[in-house]
């Protein structure tokens, strides 16, 4: 069985110790957290049972659905599934466990295709764990594990960050331009000021979202070709083509996507 090795400091004061620390590797029980998905919720942000393979959503938080298999089953290891997350976390020992010593990896769970076709009309608001990050000029401009997806039928996702995780000193507001979607209501753009330079309208939000979209005030979206580096849990996002769409394409996202010459009256 593979062997983890207890983060320096445990994330906790150091001499902290943990007896979990040999492992099995079960593959795991689904792709999917069965009590999010119940609800009809998608969670990114899944943690492995190293013991018996079920896998559930969330950290260490008593609330989440990993943390109550925990408290049910009393196994007291699981490891992130997320993308470029190597590390596990005892919840006995209150612990971090970085990856085996023995060379081997964990190995992510691949998300499903995702159509943008099959998206609807009006737009899906969605939470979404995976780790988002916007760089620019050698900024880090966003990083939250708190973003929202917008899903919308012909366009890759927008991912909107909760302002507390935006440097939202480098952002300057476009007075007037609004525009409005039949949707979410009326936007607010920003210009990006950063390193001595202007980005024009880099990034939007909608401070008073229309009834349904409320959960989307205040949070900051980016348009990826207006910035230097968007990433999804460490993976690089492509930009939705076009001057007015700012959605994000990752590796799970299908097109074809509007946007693009000749795509106007789709």
């Amino acid at each position: 069985m593979p062997v983890w090795t207890l983060r320096p400091d445990g994330g906790r004061p150091s001499g902290r110790g943990c007896a979990h620390t040999l492992t099995a590797d079960p593959a795991p029980a689904g792709t999917a957290c069965p009590a999010c998905a119940a609800r009809g919720r998608t969670r990114s942000d899944l943690l492995l049972c190293l013991t018996c393979g079920h896998v559930g959503c969330g950290d260490s938080s008593p609330g989440a659905h990993a943390h109550a298999h925990f408290a049910a089953s009393g196994h007291p290891v699981a490891r992130s599934l997320s993308s470029g997350q190597d590390w596990a976390w005892c919840y006995e020992d209150e612990v971090y466990l970085d990856p085996p010593h023995d060379g081997r990896r964990p190995c992510p769970v691949e998300r499903p295709p995702e159509s943008v076709w099959d998206y609807p009309r009006p737009p899906a608001l969605r939470e979404d764990g995976r780790r988002v990050r916007v760089e620019c000029a050698g900024e880090v401009l966003a990083d939250t594990r708190r973003a929202l997806r917008v899903l919308e039928t012909s366009h890759p996702p927008v991912f909107y960050v909760p302002p507390a995780d935006v440097r939202m000193d480098l952002l300057r507001p476009v007075p007037g331009g609004r525009t409005r979607c039949e949707w979410k209501g009326w936007a607010q753009y920003w210009d990006l000021a950063v390193a001595g330079e202007v980005r024009e309208r880099a990034a939007w939000s909608y401070p008073h979202p229309d009834p349904g979209y409320e959960l989307l005030a205040g949070c900051v979206a980016f348009y990826p070709s207006r910035v230097d580096r968007c990433t999804v849990d460490g993976e690089e996002v492509g930009a939705q083509e076009g001057d007015f769409y700012g959605g994000w394409i990752t590796a799970e996202v299908r097109g074809p996507f509007k946007g693009a010459p000749g795509t106007l009256m789709w």
